[in-house]
């Protein structure tokens, strides 16, 4: 990843842990929209194919240990850690048909370290990433505005697998805690 693009994450993630510890683990926090944040609620209007639908297709590339939407050189891209036989993958499903798009090792650094973190989690998880994010995406609020999942991220809370699911609606991002256990 390049270091704009994992600052930016990490950036997000921090907004999304400071979020969750907030709302009590409950969705519907609503995240203040910053100039990224808009790029990319305005870029998934675009969007043909869901997150849920991302984790599904990288199946074939292995188990999906993550996945979320962003804004890479001005465009959207569905990235998709899969994990298998003891390889980790980036996986970049096209959002527009559903199909692969392409496939990169990840093979150092700090995603290979978020990998191997995400692979722990889902190790211990009998529920998958994308019916967790299912649910929240059911649990949200607000029936005028559709809700889309932006990206379901795994770790070990409490030694349990849980995912932070990230969710727009309208122009507005909201987290949410799902158990994977």
């Amino acid at each position: 990843m390049k270091r704009r693009k994992f600052l930016l994450t990490s950036a997000f993630g921090i907004l999304v842990v400071m979020a969750t510890s907030l709302a009590g683990q409950r969705p519907a926090l609503a995240i203040g929209p910053d100039q990224e944040q808009a790029e990319l609620a305005n870029a998934l209007s675009s969007a043909k194919v869901s997150l849920q639908q991302g984790l599904t297709a990288s199946e074939r590339e292995g188990q999906p240990i993550s996945g979320k939407f962003e804004v890479e050189e001005g465009k959207l891209q569905l990235s998709v850690y899969t994990a298998k036989e003891g390889k980790f993958f980036e996986v970049i499903v096209d959002h527009m048909t559903g199909n692969i798009a392409k496939v990169e090792p990840i093979t150092e650094g700090e995603d290979l370290a978020h990998a191997k973190s995400q692979k722990a989690a889902m190790d211990r998880a009998t529920v998958k990433l994308a019916d967790a994010a299912t649910k929240a995406k059911g649990q949200a609020k607000g029936e005028a505005t559709e809700v889309l999942v932006v990206s379901a991220v795994p770790e070990l809370k409490d030694d349990r697998p849980e995912a932070t699911i990230i969710l727009l609606q309208g122009k507005k991002f909201s987290t949410a805690s799902e158990r994977l256990d």
